[in-house]
């Protein structure tokens, strides 16, 4: 066995900067130096042997100056020496001197000090020669009636680890340990107890746990988890046991400790899928989110409500606990809450989604009192998609919910007003019934609007679907009292003068014919309801965006007083009345483009909006039938379209989530019967608790392709070539967060290879956790080690290095092989995720790296090099696939990723089919990645550039 494969139990670090001392000056610091000397000169000799120095004449200096030592920090470190010293002669025999040793031993396991007896009983836990064990046995049954509990509790694990090697040594060992566990009253000596039984005589620890199942909810939580662990075991591998056991699981969910209350609630759900069960372990889940103040705690005990819901007969009994489960919102965290409020809309039926509503509005409205936070605003945005889902899922909640949502559109939080706008806008063209109360509350706030992306939307919305004559007259008064007096330019250069002050502005009456003629405005004026202010720059909400230079929002009021107008030629029969209005309308289209050609705004209007404006005056000067139809029809019908197209691919999406959910059995599978399986089927029943143990150790294994080895030889890189005298390859092995090499190195010569060490360097996030330890390779021998590199972000790193040796007998110089590097592939760190267009947008606006990528490839199909790149980078489309469906010669695409460090990856991949090339042309134009940081963006553009074209089959 070689250095490399030796089980290490104490891992400890060395300082590489200094000489190693000369074994001469060790054996005189350990013979003559004083405690400090010798305790220093012990340490120096534990790391010279674990680098594989042989250090054979230390070893009797050790035993005669160093051994009889009473210093407890001395002690401690010879039990590491003991550890690791070589303790056989070549030929496996015991060396002499080992006795000396054993005696010592055996003093130290009846010494008075209880620390003294522990650390040694511990010790004799990685001894693995019998010879030295056997003297020491009754000395270590001894120590189980020690009055201290440490000395006690590693006397078990003692008396464990050497049944377990050595069964012979201490054959009663399971009876020993039982009759201990019977009058042990201490937790952590019964649970190492415990422990034991579980894994040497299983019966016999069942039948402790049958004598006292009454009590285990008295016990301490490390025995506890222990128990859940063996039920869990022994239901899994014996069924018969299951009604035997269930009562303890449930009492245990009742305990004090929240990882037994976690680990019970796991293993009833495993044991049982009866209503009962799945409900009690959900209401203990529930709890332990409440209870615990660890975010990461709530996010895990989440994911597992999350997967239970995922089981389609388990998903009713948990609509029964959604008004639980919405209590985890009172937790500030917006990752928590987010995760929430997603299981919860899954949840929803027309059960409780009238009290879901009920909780959500509160929730709304508590966000509005709470003092500003940054996850606030957010959280709001959530709890309005949530609102807008549930509504569109059951249209009667609609009325409850609109009237406070519409108070947000006031809201200085854009991101939020826009979700509502968006929920607005779709209520008022499904639910014809709700339209009244969306108009007359829309009407409210309208004033109220702060931001000029909700004020447009709101323009549409009115203008769109107001269709009774007080309807349209109160939203042109809304838009009067919104711009100020008119005409606009003289009003203001007069104020700019100081011949109109702003008290008598407040008072003056615009334009006093037309709103005798309107009828309803009459007493409205310019600024009567906006706040008095006796600042000049204190002006109505939309002519100060238009003296912003924002005239997009005046093209936007343009069509809408276009439609008005037309709608109100088409309603009121009275001839003069119809003039009135539409000439108001022109007289407010007219002003604001004189101001937009004016010097007053501060970014002048620009040529589109002015043939937008241009355009409307035109057609309510002809009052065309054909323009009639298209501003009051065809619009309603573009949205009408859109919007049954997403409620299509929502349904799309849902139905295939069922369909993943749903278990199909097909008419002729065979039925699996529980008693009549075979221990080795049974499918379902992987051991959780291994799973978990392998999960949090790294090695979870993963569904391979389906040619295995394939998949597996896909990650081993060579690194030397055949004809070195040291060929390496490496198994590239990737967890989450770190990246074992798993390297073999091979001896292709006819001589012994010493201290033969991997040295390796990273480039990039990597960075080397250990240094590999050095090997001996006999002649033609080969050997694997294994180095760790952690990885602390998503970029291509690159792994280099070489691997030097001495030949043995030789006197020249070390020898040297260089290796190939090692490129870390981005996409073990990249999955597909999913945003909105908006978050889309605003990532997009917020990311300041940016990768260009020139499309050069030999895929001629739009489509075909869609899939292609989403295939090799891993990332999402976003753009529906309606928009992409069809062929016009051209293709936009949105592409959206995470990483598991949680940084995002956007692309938008623009490509055209050059028709003047002829058919076979390739695919060409540009992809842009942006990212948070550079390092992402660069990756992503190197691995699209590496497998843009696609290799021939």
């Amino acid at each position: 066995m070689t250095a490399a494969e030796n089980v290490c139990y104490t891992l400890i670090n060395v300082p590489m900067d200094s000489e190693p001392p000369s074994e001469l000056s060790l054996k005189t610091d350990l013979e003559k130096g004083d405690i400090k000397a010798k305790t220093e000169a012990l340490k120096k000799v534990i790391i010279m042997i674990l680098n594989g120095e042989k250090l054979p004449g230390l070893l009797m200096t050790i035993i005669r100056f160093v051994l009889p030592l009473q210093d407890h920090t001395i002690k401690k470190l010879l039990l590491v020496f003991w550890e690791i010293v070589p303790k056989t002669t070549p030929d496996g025999k015991l060396l002499q001197e080992m006795i000396l040793v054993c005696d010592a031993y055996r003093k130290d396991l009846q010494h008075p000090n209880e620390f003294i007896r522990g650390s040694t009983l511990r010790f004799l836990c990685k001894l693995k020669e019998s010879e030295l064990l056997e003297p020491l046995m009754p000395a270590i049954r001894a120590c189980l009636e020690h009055r201290h509990s440490y000395v006690r509790r590693n006397a078990v694990l003692a008396i464990y680890t050497i049944y377990r090697n050595f069964e012979n040594l201490i054959p009663d060992a399971p009876e020993l340990i039982h009759d201990f566990l019977v009058n042990e009253k201490d937790a952590s000596c019964k649970r190492n107890a415990f422990m034991m039984l579980i894994h040497a005589d299983q019966d016999r620890a069942l039948d402790y746990l049958s004598t006292c199942i009454d009590q285990v909810h008295t016990f301490g939580d490390i025995l506890q988890l222990v128990i859940v662990e063996l039920i869990y075991k022994v239901c899994h591998a014996n069924p018969s046991e299951r009604a035997r056991f269930i009562r303890c699981i449930y009492n245990l969910l009742q305990s004090s400790s929240p990882a037994v209350k976690y680990e019970a609630a796991g293993t009833l759900v495993t044991l049982s899928s009866a209503p009962t069960a799945i409900k009690a372990a959900a209401q203990c889940y529930i709890d332990l989110i409440i209870k615990e103040s660890d975010n990461n705690v709530k996010l895990i005990v989440l994911d597992r409500l999350i997967e239970l819901k995922e089981h389609p007969t388990h998903e009713r009994v948990l609509q029964d606990l959604v008004m639980d489960i919405l209590r985890v919102l009172t937790t500030p965290d917006l990752e928590v809450r987010k995760k929430t409020l997603q299981l919860a809309l899954d949840l929803v039926s027309s059960r409780n989604v009238e009290e879901l509503v009920i909780v959500l509005k509160k929730e709304v409205i508590k966000t509005n009192n709470v003092t500003e936070h940054e996850d606030t605003d957010k959280y709001r945005q959530l709890l309005v998609r949530t609102l807008h889902s549930c509504s569109v899922r059951f249209p009667d909640m609609a009325a409850n919910v609109i009237p406070v949502l519409m108070e947000f559109l006031s809201d200085n939080n854009e991101a939020a007003a826009a979700d509502v706008l968006e929920f607005v806008r779709e209520a008022i063209q499904r639910f014809d019934n709700l339209r009244l109360l969306i108009i007359e509350k829309m009407l409210e706030v309208f004033h109220a609007i702060k931001t000029v992306k909700i004020y447009r939307g709101a323009l549409w919305i009115l203008g769109e679907y107001c269709s009774t004559k007080e309807d349209i007259q109160s939203v042109m008064t809304e838009v009067r009292r919104s711009l100020g007096e008119i005409p606009i330019v003289e009003n203001e250069i007069k104020k700019e003068t100081g011949e109109v002050k702003a008290e008598e502005e407040v008072t003056a009456a615009p334009a006093q014919k037309l709103v005798t003629e309107m009828g309803t405005y009459a007493t409205q004026s310019a600024l009567s309801s906006s706040r008095p202010s006796k600042k000049e720059e204190d002006r109505p909400p939309l002519r100060g965006f238009l003296m912003d230079g924002d005239f997009f929002v005046a093209a936007s009021l343009a069509t809408t007083l276009t439609k008005l107008a037309l709608r109100y030629v088409a309603i009121v029969p009275d001839k003069r009345k119809q003039n009135s209005f539409v000439a108001e309308a022109m007289l407010i289209m007219a002003t604001v483009l004189h101001l937009g050609k004016s010097s007053l705004p501060k970014k002048p209007i620009t040529d589109d909006d002015v043939d937008r404006i241009s355009l409307c005056l035109k057609v309510l000067s002809e009052c065309s039938p054909l323009m009639n139809d298209i501003f009051n029809k065809e619009c309603r019908k573009s949205l009408s379209h859109m919007l049954s197209a997403k409620l299509e691919e929502e349904k799309l999406s849902q139905k295939k989530e069922s369909e993943k959910r749903n278990v199909t059995v097909q008419a002729d599978d065979p039925i699996s019967f529980m008693q009549l399986t075979a221990k080795n089927e049974m499918t379902s029943k992987e051991d959780q608790f291994q799973l978990s143990l392998l999960a949090a150790m790294g090695n979870t294994q993963r569904k391979e392709a389906a040619d295995p080895l394939a998949s597996k030889l896909n990650k081993v890189t060579q690194l030397t070539g055949f004809s070195d005298p040291v060929y390496a390859e490496a198994y590239v092995h990737v967890n989450q967060y770190d990246i074992v090499l798993d390297v073999l190195v091979v001896n292709q010569t006819n001589d012994t290879l010493q201290n033969c060490t991997l040295e390796l360097a990273t480039l990039g996030d990597l960075k080397l956790v250990e240094k590999p330890s050095p090997l001996t390779l006999a002649p033609h021998d080969f050997a694997n080690i294994k180095a760790n590199v952690k990885v602390a972000s998503t970029e291509n790193g690159i792994i280099f290095g070489n691997i030097v040796y001495d030949v043995s007998g030789a006197a020249s110089d070390r020898n040297c092989v260089v290796l190939s590097d090692i490129h870390i592939d981005i996409m073990d760190y990249i999955q597909p995720a999913s945003c909105t267009d908006a978050e889309f947008r605003q990532m997009w606006a917020e990311f300041e790296w940016e990768n260009k990528v020139t499309v050069n490839t030999n895929i001629t199909d739009l489509n075909d090099y869609l899939q292609h790149i989403l295939k090799s980078t891993n990332m999402k489309c976003l753009t529906p696939e309606k928009a992409l469906s069809g062929f016009c010669g051209f293709m936009a695409a949105n592409l959206y990723a995470r990483s598991i460090f949680g940084e995002d990856a956007l692309a938008n991949v623009s490509i055209e089919k050059p028709i003047h090339m002829g058919p076979d042309a390739p695919v060409s134009g540009h992809i842009r990645i942006r990212a948070k940081s550079q390092g992402m963006a660069l990756s992503l553009g190197d691995k699209i550039n590496l497998s843009q074209k696609k290799s021939n089959p």
